[in-house]
C-alpha cells in the first residue's frame, strides 16, 4: 500500500466495511427466505390501521391539513 496517503487508506478500510455489512445484509435476508416464517401465527396479526373506523378517515385527514 505504499504511496497511499492517510486519506486513501480510511477511504479504502470504509468501503470494505460498507461491502461486508452488505454482504452480512444479504446472507441474513437468504437465511430469512430460507427459514420462512418463523410463527405460522405471526403472520396473522391484525393490522391496527385496519382498526380505524373508515367513516372517520376524512375528520382526520382534514385535522393534520388544519394545523
Amino acid at each position: 500500500m505504499a504511496g497511499r496517503g492517510p486519506q486513501s487508506f480510511k477511504k479504502r478500510q470504509k468501503e470494505q466495511a460498507r461491502k461486508e455489512q452488505q454482504q452480512e445484509k444479504i446472507a441474513k435476508r437468504l437465511e430469512r427466505k430460507r427459514q420462512g416464517p418463523s410463527d405460522p401465527d405471526e403472520e396473522d396479526e391484525p393490522n391496527p390501521l385496519d382498526q380505524i373506523d373508515k367513516s372517520m378517515l376524512p375528520d382526520l385527514i382534514e385535522a393534520g391539513n388544519s394545523e
